[in-house]
């Protein structure tokens, strides 16, 4: 008995540490194109797709922390080339972590910069 109550206590505590989020309308998503050194932000919307160079960038939902909007934006982004139909990357992007789970390309480096409210 004791080690039932032990255990359905341990696995409340992840749903405890979550942190609220709110979604926002937007994202600004910052390219590197290695081979130039050009940078470029672009500010997309939510369900946007965009082009760059030979990359076509999707913005599916950007989301921020709801009692610090300043602070950590996460966004789902799709990233593919024009050629191919398959994705280059799928997934979360974090803002404050670009390298947790970024974009393997040998030209372009793409990650979150923040989310935008309009």
């Amino acid at each position: 008995m004791r080690l039932a109550l032990a255990l359905s206590c341990l696995l409340a505590l992840p749903a405890a540490a979550q942190e609220a989020a709110e979604t926002a309308s937007g994202g600004i998503v910052r390219v590197l194109d290695k081979v130039s050194g050009a940078v470029s932000d672009i500010e997309m919307t939510n369900g946007q797709t965009t082009e760059f160079g030979r990359l076509e960038i999707s913005l599916r939902e950007c989301r921020y922390p709801a009692d610090n909007p300043s602070s950590d934006a996460f966004a789902y982004v799709t990233v593919r080339e024009l050629d191919e139909d398959t994705a280059t990357f799928e997934g979360w992007m974090i803002a404050s972590s670009p390298a947790l789970n970024a974009l393997d390309h040998p030209r372009y480096d793409v990650w979150v910069m923040r989310c935008i409210n309009s």
